[in-house]
């Protein structure tokens, strides 16, 4: 997996970078995201540490929102993850009550006597700081659901097959409770180590990313 995770480091390290704020106008309504991470490094660029698409039509730029600006762990398994991180670092017993789903209003009525949500307004507020200052991502344009979701789970597999990308020493998601993080490098549990990119399917990608 070296070689193919090699290969996809370097094509996306060339491609154009997006930082926070981001233009929206430069990002395709449907497509695959990569997010690089400061500190983290691997193939001689920047360690890719996520992977992710959307399921929606048209729903990409939405999704990204939801990552790097929208504050509601519960509509983004990446900031609630990133959250998870920051309060097992300092042993905070918060971490139980950020482990709560409230998306629904049965489970707002059902918990709200029991969370302290001006703590949880200020863990928000400090996922995003950790992501608006330490996440960049590359874009590209991939309109088939299926063919979106079935490239991401390979691209993601290539990734966490690949035993030269290893998480820095310092990287905050040695600090997640969950162990496919920890022991995977990328801020994922879903579709690690399963089928990776094959060599018709590195010819397809490497026609969608061409300039």
């Amino acid at each position: 997996m070296s070689e193919a995770c090699d290969t996809l480091h370097n094509r996306f390290n060339a491609m154009e970078r997006h930082h926070f704020p981001f233009n929206e106008s430069q990002i395709p309504s449907d497509g695959i995201y990569v997010l690089f991470e400061n500190g983290e490094t691997a193939h001689g660029g920047d360690r890719i540490v996520r992977i992710g698409t959307h399921t929606g039509e048209g729903q990409l730029r939405s999704r990204l929102r939801q990552h790097f600006v929208s504050e509601n762990k519960d509509r983004s398994i990446f900031r609630k993850n990133i959250g998870r991180c920051l309060l097992n670092k300092e042993n905070d017993p918060f971490l139980n009550n950020w482990e709560l789903d409230l998306t629904t209003r049965d489970a707002k009525d059902k918990h709200a006597a029991a969370i302290d949500f001006d703590k949880q307004a200020a863990v928000e507020s400090g996922v995003t700081k950790r992501i608006q200052e330490n996440f960049s991502f590359i874009v590209f344009e991939v309109k088939e659901k299926e063919r979106r979701l079935g490239l991401e789970s390979k691209m993601i597999s290539t990734v966490s097959l690949c035993d030269e990308c290893l998480p820095s020493k310092d990287w905050l998601g040695l600090f997640s409770p969950k162990d496919k993080i920890r022991e995977s490098g990328l801020w994922l549990v879903n579709e690690l180590y399963k089928e990776p990119l094959s060599d018709s399917d590195m010819e397809w990608l490497n026609g969608l990313i061409q300039p």
